[in-house]
């Protein structure tokens, strides 16, 4: 009988040519410019109490979560709309499999009480916004799903805290901020009606006032729909709905806490009728709900719900430009590994030209939304401290970040599975699932519409944020004494032609359809001096000046005018790209010898 494994080991061969994905390894010990900016950023007792437990969530992210994650997408949710005597106990049941990343994010990392209180992860108070965000950057890369939950609980938790009364705080609070499963509260938003998505305004759930009960806490009771709710059965759901009477638009609409159970244990009077089935987000429930007289609690002021509930808004969308920056990430190691790990005709493909430029399109926006991250969170910590042009600057950098971090997430996902190749298209593996699930950043808390115009008519014509915005930027980059003046030029300029424009499409309604390109000018600005300060920064203290040269690609590709015909070629920039590739770092008189070039 022959031999049927004769040459089967002289060399590579079958799935020996398959390159490799970035699974089993620690995604937090293999991202130097996260361990970078954190160094930038984060005060240096607080980064060495939290670097165990970076480590610690970056291996998780890279193994246990990322198999979760998988198993949890293929196993969504189902509605289990009545029990077996036909009572209308409607319940969800979950996968195992996201039961366990509940337990990790919720119990072991503490995600949706961090920034409220102190003694989660050993912190004497409650967490740095640079912490939170950060632990949320490394779990994302594990799962995206279910950081929805865990971001609508922070956020319902930061509402109630700050608008509630003492009764209501004493009601839900200490349970909505518990790590112990047996008496954990996890919240959520409720926000869509088939009436209004956006236009919020539009809303039609009514709520009667029923009166103040023993508990001193305030009770409503709500009539309508929601159509579109995330986390669908949380324990508590903070919602708008208009009193009955009150007056139109948003100025009309009330706030409310809607619990799950009353405290007797019984049923509210609502019933998830439908799960959604969904293109991405799949591990996670989003259902539509019917209130039929359902229990709520008042939040806050009556008169003041829209405004109130827009914080929680703002809170959603600075995290889900943490989450699009983190899925970039996730996108570009994906891509690196494949492109280092796979070889055609002859060669691995991470050294064709074309698939260099390839990577490139993936790794700038990647590295972008990374240090607006940084920047962001830097500016949430230092407004919670009671400093005004912080949170100014906060003001317009949330939905400047939202708007175009979300929006490079998408192209960046479809890069990497394109890099994969035709396994990209293959559930098997993440691509297909970074794609699908990239999808959802620019629909959630606002359209990039909606954003643009939040950016534009409010931030910059109301507030005039986009001053702030550059001279705290300017502030950082200008004392270096690491940047060429000649960079500080190109950068003051660019920053100043940018401000130019962003005043004049918001002084005339007639260029209300440039919003998009104004929001998107300010974050390549904002970004550009961003990785140029910290690229001196890191360089002059002997480290890795890479990100200098990313600022000069984001200037030249995103913010100067170029002929798409021109066969022009840039010396400095293929030596760039050959640096930026190479995992050694870059010397800052290097990175300045190019970006002068």
């Amino acid at each position: 009988m022959p031999d049927m494994t004769h040459g089967l080991n002289e060399g590579p061969h079958g799935a020996h040519h398959i390159a490799t994905d970035a699974h089993g390894r620690n995604f937090f010990a293999i991202d130097r410019p996260f361990q970078d900016l954190m160094r930038l950023y984060m005060e240096p007792g607080l980064l060495r109490q939290m670097t165990p437990h970076f480590e610690r969530l970056g291996g998780l992210a890279g193994g246990r979560l990322d198999e979760l994650a998988m198993v949890a997408d293929k196993h969504p949710p189902v509605l289990q709309p009545r029990d077996r005597f036909g009572r209308d106990e409607d319940w969800i049941d979950y996968h195992p499999a996201y039961r366990e990343m509940e337990k990790i994010a919720f119990e072991e990392f503490g995600m949706h009480a961090m920034s409220h209180r102190a003694g989660v992860l050993g912190l004497a108070e409650p967490a740095h916004p640079l912490v939170k965000y950060a632990i949320t950057y490394l779990f994302v890369q594990g799962e995206f799903g279910l950081m929805c939950p865990v971001s609508v609980s922070d956020t319902s938790n930061f509402i109630i805290k700050r608008y509630g009364s003492p009764e209501l705080k004493k009601l839900l609070l200490d349970r909505l901020l518990s790590q112990d499963p047996a008496t954990m509260l996890k919240g959520t938003q409720f926000m869509t009606e088939k009436a209004g998505g956006s236009d919020v305004g539009a809303l039609e759930t009514e709520a009667e006032r029923v009166g103040v009960g023993p508990d001193g806490v305030e009770r409503w009771k709500l009539y309508g729909q929601k159509w579109f709710c995330s986390h669908a059965d949380a324990d508590v759901a903070v919602m708008l709905a208009r009193p009955r009477g009150a007056a139109p638009g948003t100025s009309g609409l009330g706030l409310f806490a809607l619990p799950r159970r009353l405290e007797d244990g019984s049923r509210n009077s609502y019933r998830i009728v439908r799960l959604k089935d969904k293109l991405g987000t799949r591990s996670m429930a989003s259902g539509e709900i019917i209130l039929d007289g359902a229990t709520a609690y008042l939040v806050g002021d009556v008169n003041r719900g829209f405004k109130q509930m827009m914080e929680q808004v703002n809170l959603s969308r600075l995290s889900h430009g943490v989450r699009a920056a983190s899925m970039m990430r996730r996108c570009l190691n994906e891509a690196l590994a494949a492109a280092r790990g796979r070889r055609a005709f002859g060669r691995a493909i991470a050294q064709y030209p074309l698939l260099r430029r390839q990577l490139m399109k993936i790794m700038l926006p990647t590295e972008q939304a990374l240090s607006m991250f940084a920047f962001s969170a830097d500016a949430m910590g230092r407004a919670d401290k009671g400093d005004k042009d912080a949170a100014n600057l906060l003001r317009i950098l949330t939905p400047v970040y939202k708007f175009r971090a979300c929006r490079d997430n998408i192209p960046v996902a479809s890069a990497a599975l394109e890099v994969k190749g035709g396994l990209g298209y293959i559930e098997e593996w993440v691509t297909a699932r970074l794609v699908r699930d990239a999808q959802v950043g620019t629909l959630w808390e606002g359209t990039s519409n909606i954003n643009a115009l939040d950016v534009v008519q409010r931030a910059v014509g109301k507030s005039g944020g986009h001053k702030t915005l550059s001279a705290a930027l300017k502030a950082k980059y200008e004392p270096s004494g690491a940047l060429p003046g000649q960079y500080k030029g190109l950068l003051g300029a660019t920053l100043d032609r940018v401000e130019r424009f962003v005043e004049a499409v918001a002084a005339d309604p007639k260029h209300e359809k440039r919003s998009r390109l104004a929001a998107g000018a300010l974050y390549h600005a904002t970004s550009a001096a961003l990785l140029a300060w910290e690229g001196a920064t890191l360089g002059a203290e002997g480290g890795d000046a890479r990100r200098l040269l990313l600022s000069r690609l984001v200037i030249e590709h995103r913010l100067a005018p170029q002929d798409p015909l021109s066969l022009g070629e840039s010396g400095w920039e293929e030596e760039a790209i050959n640096l930026l590739l190479d995992d050694a770092p870059v010397p800052l008189a290097k990175a300045v010898a190019l970006v002068a070039a």
